[in-house]
């Protein structure tokens, strides 16, 4: 694992100046004061259902927060990323996230995971009592951005955008009996509501809805009670493994309605897991520009460091999410000054009103914590990669 890796060269690196420490105080030298790291607490899911994508969401910090540091750090100090496995479990998310707002180090919380995992850090008070910002969550659930929490800053659209502009694209194409498939639990209602809102608005209802149970790809179920509804479009809400279950069994049944997947699952593991002839042609929701053509500055300037930092990675939207998000809080760490604190870096965040990244604008202010609603949907092509 990359983690493992950077923590041992970290380790070598501090190693490393604690002996020329020594040997200068030995020698009588004056040694120049380091400024302290600034610490980023990241809570991942790297080992369960959703480790591929866990991996890549610690990547695409990484490869920003090793190029800041490459610069000089921010106010000379260098970023530490202080990484956790919660392995998409709930308990082991609050438990991980207390763990890191225990150390007064830890400036602010980053990429974390799962709408019922953030949801049940906000119920619990964890991050209110911690004080510190949650920037970048990997989840468009409505319940962290509805009613107003002031911790949580979304770099992402919500799953009832994502929702929303799929069922228009599959309305308009006249393709009005719609089935979801989802997860069970906050994430996947959450994008459940989010489908019958968007046909609720164009008079229309759910044909179906079939559920499975999360941290599980048992959904041999959902699939029957869908095959048997005849639907034209199947919208699922589902992370990668129990997608490519269903996507498997469905069309291996027979089963012929146009697929769609909301925005967290990663194209490369659907068609390994489900294989290419079962994951041609489904549509994939997406919440940031297309990675793979280097037309925005941000995306040339991800695209070099990937290849920098991470030679033998590949493009990817989540690893590219994670590397806006990093953007956007590195910047809230320079407005907040040297020896940042939780406080300063919420009041900083709060600050990039009109926020470009080099061809994307996000905002936010004392008021308003959703950064964007960009959507748009790609296609897995006959070659496995995604098209626009």
């Amino acid at each position: 694992m990359n983690t493992v890796k950077s923590w041992g060269r970290r380790m070598s690196a501090t190693l490393t100046w604690s002996g020329a420490l020594m040997v200068a105080l030995a020698a009588g030298v004056s040694v120049p004061a380091r400024a302290a790291d600034v610490v980023v607490g990241q809570v991942a899911p790297l080992s369960g259902v959703l480790a591929s994508t866990g991996a890549q969401m610690v990547l695409g910090g990484k490869i920003y927060f090793d190029w800041v540091n490459a610069q000089g750090g921010v106010h000379g100090a260098s970023i530490r990323q202080a990484v956790a496995d919660d392995g998409y479990k709930v308990a082991d998310t609050v438990a991980r996230t207390r763990e890191l707002l225990a150390k007064p180090e830890v400036v602010a919380l980053y990429g974390f995971a799962g709408t019922a995992n953030i949801t049940q850090l906000l119920a619990d008070g964890v991050l209110e009592q911690g004080g510190a910002a949650l920037v970048a969550p990997y989840t468009g659930g409505e319940s962290l951005r509805n009613p107003f929490n002031p911790w949580i800053f979304h770099v992402r659209a919500g799953y009832a955008d994502e929702t929303e502009h799929m069922v228009q694209q599959l309305t308009t194409l006249g393709m009005n009996r719609v089935a979801v498939m989802y997860q069970d639990d906050g994430f996947g209602k959450a994008g459940l509501a989010g489908v019958e809102a968007a046909l609720a608005k164009r008079g229309l209802k759910l044909v179906v809805s079939a559920g499975y149970e999360r941290n599980t790809d048992k959904v041999d179920d959902a699939v029957k009670a869908i095959k048997a509804a005849d639907v034209h479009a199947v919208i699922m809400i589902a992370v990668n493994k129990p997608a490519a279950a269903f996507i498997q069994r469905y069309r291996e049944q027979g089963g012929g309605a146009q697929l769609y997947n909301i925005s967290v699952v990663d194209p490369t593991e659907l068609v390994k897991l489900a294989g290419l002839k079962n994951a041609h042609g489904l549509g994939i929701s997406q919440v940031v520009p297309y990675p793979y053509r280097p037309q925005l500055p941000v995306v040339r300037e991800y695209q070099t460091l990937l290849k920098k930092y991470a030679p033998d990675a590949e493009v990817n939207y989540t690893s590219f999410e994670q590397f806006l998000g990093a953007k956007v809080l590195v910047e809230a760490l320079r407005r907040a000054g040297p020896a940042p604190t939780r406080a300063k870096v919420v009041k900083a965040l709060e600050s990039l009103q009109s926020y470009d990244l080099g061809g994307i604008t996000l905002g936010y202010s004392p008021t308003n914590r959703i950064g964007s609603r960009y959507v748009e949907v790609t296609v897995i092509g006959s070659n496995g990669r995604l098209m626009k």
